[in-house]
């Protein structure tokens, strides 16, 4: 099941964030940074929504789409800026349910598209977006510090 995270399912996610940053190999992960970060995301928000998947009564893993804009389209588009599923419950088709439900959700939303990035190295995640059917991008993404 897949639910929009509220104040009494924020908890749960922010364990996932955690997660997830470490799987990305983030450093100096601040858990209060992340409490104040995404609690701008409970319930409905025009920037964006955070949804956890809750298997078995346990929440394994969550997604976030931030409102986009894109000049080239000229449209307005949903980003899939973060995907996580726990590692032991890989391969058994819960990222392509966050997908799936994501794309659904930028649709009722309005939004003309969904994207998203992945790492270069992230290759078990490029195995199954390319089975879903999604289409590489062919832009390169930069990144600065301000």
């Amino acid at each position: 099941m897949i639910e929009k995270i509220t104040s009494k399912n924020f908890g749960e996610v922010l364990l996932l964030i955690r997660e997830y940053q470490e799987f990305y190999t983030m450093k100096n992960i601040d858990d209060e940074k992340n409490r104040n970060y995404f609690s701008q995301f409970i319930g409905d928000n025009e920037n964006g929504v955070l949804h956890v998947l809750i298997y078995e009564g346990k929440a394994i893993g969550f997604s976030t789409i931030y409102k986009g804009f894109s000049s080239t389209r000229a449209e307005t588009v949903a980003i899939l800026n973060d995907l996580y599923v726990q590692t032991q419950y890989r391969g058994k088709g819960f990222g392509k349910k966050l997908i799936e439900h994501a794309a659904k959700k930028a649709k009722s939303l309005g939004y003309a598209q969904l994207q998203w990035l992945t790492a270069e190295n992230n290759k078990t995640a490029q195995l199954l977006y390319d089975d879903m059917g999604a289409l590489k991008s062919s832009w390169f993404l930069y990144a600065k510090e301000t």
